[in-house]
């Protein structure tokens, strides 16, 4: 018989939504099919996914926190009188934070209604290939069949089961961001696993699948008057260019994040004063040592939230190590018009932008006469650490590895922020380095940028690398004065004879 509707979303997060609207606006019958099973400890949100309601948005939010307190010390070297001690309440902050995930969450469900968008609040799971079971959490069910199928479920935090007391007595990221009180003393380890305590947190990270998430708490803990140290397994930042990941860490300890390095938990046990106790091995010294903490927060990175899905009932095929969905260049499954997007898929960027650009251009490919393809090259994005990182392109690693180090050239340039003169801060770590083709024209292959606002300096050097920008051209360019973005079009060359070589500010 004729499916009840054209286009069937499963996930209603950055890349689900964003399908569904999209399909909706060339008329057809759209439904989004979405349901968070609550975390281990409980925590539970509304429709919007990762980004909105436990991801880029509260963490931006938090970030920008601690951002103002900063500024609150800077102040004062302009002139301003600010009392003394100066004193964060968390609580205030994350019922700011928590009301304005909320008003996103009821956003959304508007958006569908108007798009006229059917929104079921259910778990799915494929009974065929066109045919998804729904359940509710008072387990009534639901079926509902469609010619076109989007998963777009994402994922969700993994537990370190193997440490003992890991699961029972830790938290993830998708319990911090809606904790009602201060955690307190902070301890993050990141080794990928976070441990986060109330009164005394640790940030754990036992993998290096999701070391931005690790910095990135530690660095909004510490910058709201936490105690904060990140215990790291290994190097930081994996997967970004490690020049400028060792910059990140070196500013975050200079800030005021303590980090434990090369270590990593082995058990964590409650005392009969509630608070944790954490032991760790020292691989270095071959050492076992270990502390007290309120919480633990695990940040050992996110698994495809796959599970419930019945995949191979209906031949969706994944990656055995991953658990990810296999799509070709049109997000196209095993499955005919079964498809997936977003970071359920393999190989594609865990980032928001990437899933609603992926997602609207498959809607049009499905219903609007479209054939443009998503193109997942030079993909700009930022860590939000203290003191910002941003990047587009290859790290300086990546490029040596496809293009060899004898046809690469690098140029670089430690700066100072302006803001920075008047209020005597450290700029030790403002940094920035182009990575070109050693050829006549220099294309640019990677441009990355440590300092103040770097996801806003970024962003606008992105659409110039995306259509080819070269050194020459960006000599050229007329810099905005006084910024920290116009340094960058004041860049110097320096030689390397490869990535061991001293690097100096020019």
């Amino acid at each position: 018989g004729k499916n009840e509707y054209d286009l069937l979303v499963i996930g209603g997060g950055s890349g689900g939504l964003a399908c569904a609207k999209e399909a909706a606006q060339f008329g057809r019958k759209v439904a989004v099919l979405d349901y968070v099973d609550p975390s281990p400890q409980g925590t539970k949100w509304g429709l919007g996914g990762t980004c909105v309601n436990v991801g880029c948005i509260p963490k931006k939010l938090m970030h920008q926190a601690a951002l103002l307190g900063n500024a609150l010390k800077d102040a004062q070297h302009y002139g301003w009188n600010i009392s003394q001690p100066v004193h964060h309440t968390w609580s205030v902050m994350a019922q700011a934070v928590q009301n304005y995930v909320k008003s996103l969450n009821w956003g959304h469900r508007v958006q569908l209604q108007d798009k006229k968008v059917k929104y079921f609040h259910m778990k799915g799971s494929f009974s065929d290939p066109h045919t998804i079971r729904g359940l509710t959490k008072a387990g009534k069910e639901t079926i509902v069949t469609a010619e076109n199928i989007v998963i777009a479920t994402g994922g969700r935090p993994k537990y370190p089961t193997h440490i003992a007391g890991a699961l029972e007595y830790g938290i993830t990221s998708d319990d911090l961001f809606w904790l009602k009180e201060s955690p307190g003393k902070t301890l993050p380890v990141y080794c990928p696993f976070i441990l986060h305590l109330s009164g005394l947190i640790v940030c754990i990270s036992l993998t290096d699948t999701s070391p931005d998430v690790s910095l990135e708490c530690a660095g909004f803990l510490t910058g709201i008057g936490l105690d904060t140290t990140v215990m790291m397994r290994s190097i930081p930042l994996r997967g970004f260019d490690q020049q400028m990941a060792s910059l990140v860490t070196e500013h975050m300890e200079s800030y005021g994040t303590k980090f434990l390095k090369r270590c990593f938990p082995t058990k964590v046990e409650k005392l009969e004063s509630n608070r944790l106790q954490v032991t760790w091995k020292n691989t270095d010294l071959g050492t076992e040592e270990g502390d007290s903490f309120d919480t633990v927060m695990w940040a050992v990175g996110r698994a495809p939230d796959t599970e419930t899905l019945n995949l191979e009932t209906v031949g969706v095929k994944t990656n055995s190590e991953t658990g990810k969905i296999i799509v070709d260049a049109s997000e196209a499954t095993s499955v005919p018009h079964i498809y997936a997007v977003g970071d359920i898929t393999e190989g594609r960027p865990e980032l928001t932008p990437t899933a609603i650009a992926a997602g609207k251009l498959l809607a049009r490919r499905l219903f609007g006469q479209s054939s443009e393809l998503m193109d997942y090259d030079n993909v700009p994005t930022t860590v939000f650490t203290p003191l910002e990182y941003g990047c587009v392109g290859l790290s300086e690693e990546a490029a040596v590895q496809r293009y060899g180090s004898d046809n690469i050239e690098v140029y670089h340039a430690y700066y100072k922020p302006l803001e920075f003169t008047v209020a005597e801060r450290d700029a030790t770590q403002c940094y920035m380095k182009m990575v070109c083709l050693r050829e006549r024209e220099q294309r640019i292959l990677g441009l990355h940028f440590i300092g103040p606002n770097a996801g806003e300096v970024i962003q606008g050097f992105a659409l110039g690398i995306k259509c080819g920008a070269t050194y020459r051209q960006l000599m050229k360019t007329v810099g905005i004065h006084p910024t920290c973005a116009e340094e960058i079009t004041k860049l110097h060359i320096t030689k390397r004879s490869g990535l061991d070589a001293t690097v100096t500010g020019c």
